[in-house]
């Protein structure tokens, strides 16, 4: 049976994704949550925080680390109105200039809808906290074929002062994905949404599977050996 898979390109000057903050403390993942991806889903069509999730729980899930970034750490405090209080100090992790791929695949009506959605959205869209909005459209549109298969052919959407490191004309990029029956090696994250209601949250557990895929350069530097160093005659500035 053919697959279709949506491709969500989230990038921004800070990301923050979420999954056991607690406290004053609120730390980030490295790579986006398949929770805070579904909240973006449900933000763009418009779907309350009460709203019930079941049509979005089906979709399987992967994200593709093109930029990975780099943390950041942010103090807060606040006072009361009257200034006589004085809140605690929290500590705020980010992600900064970290580019993803995320992609979600599932049925193709369901996706043409979130697609559309996407690219006029209801309410704003931020890259897990409301601090960070995106850089700049989110969709890369809808791609026949299963989720490691398209992730495999998205082009790297690495900024170009990144790509520059690379010489290579394959480099390889990490993904983390929903788990498949047979797979061995998975690790267990809690980011599996079951309700964003206020006053109920809920997460599930969900089996991931870390794997490395090759993704051509699109404009990757000439190798060392082939560079050519400029010729350079001192005495030229002293004239002849």
């Amino acid at each position: 049976m053919n697959s279709s898979t949506l491709v969500l390109r989230l990038a921004g000057p800070l990301q923050a994704w979420g999954s056991r903050s607690r406290f004053v403390r609120r730390e980030t993942e490295q790579a986006p949550t398949k929770s805070g991806v579904i909240g973006i889903l449900a933000a763009a069509k418009g779907m309350r925080r009460t709203d019930d999730l079941t049509e979005l729980l089906g979709l399987r899930f992967g994200v593709r680390v093109d930029q990975p970034g780099r943390l950041v750490r942010d103090l807060q405090t606040a006072r009361s109105l009257d200034g006589r209080r004085v809140m605690p100090l929290s500590y705020r992790f980010y992600l900064a200039d970290a580019v993803f791929v995320a992609a979600v695949t599932g049925e193709r009506q369901l996706l043409e809808g979130l697609d559309a959605a996407l690219r006029r959205p209801h309410f704003p869209l931020y890259l897990g906290r409301r601090s960070c909005p995106p850089s700049g459209p989110i969709s890369l549109g809808i791609h026949e074929g299963a989720l490691t298969d398209v992730l495999r052919h998205v082009p790297w959407q690495a900024s170009a002062w990144h790509r520059r490191q690379f010489d290579d004309p394959t480099v390889h990029l990490r993904l983390i994905r929903d788990a498949e029956p047979g797979d061995l090696e998975t690790e267990t994250l809690r980011d599996e949404p079951l309700s964003f209601d206020p006053r109920r949250r809920e997460y599930g557990w969900r089996a991931v599977v870390h794997e490395l895929i090759p993704i051509t350069h699109p404009d990757p530097p000439p190798s060392r050996g082939d560079r050519k160093i400029p010729h350079h005659d001192p005495f030229l500035v002293v004239g002849g």
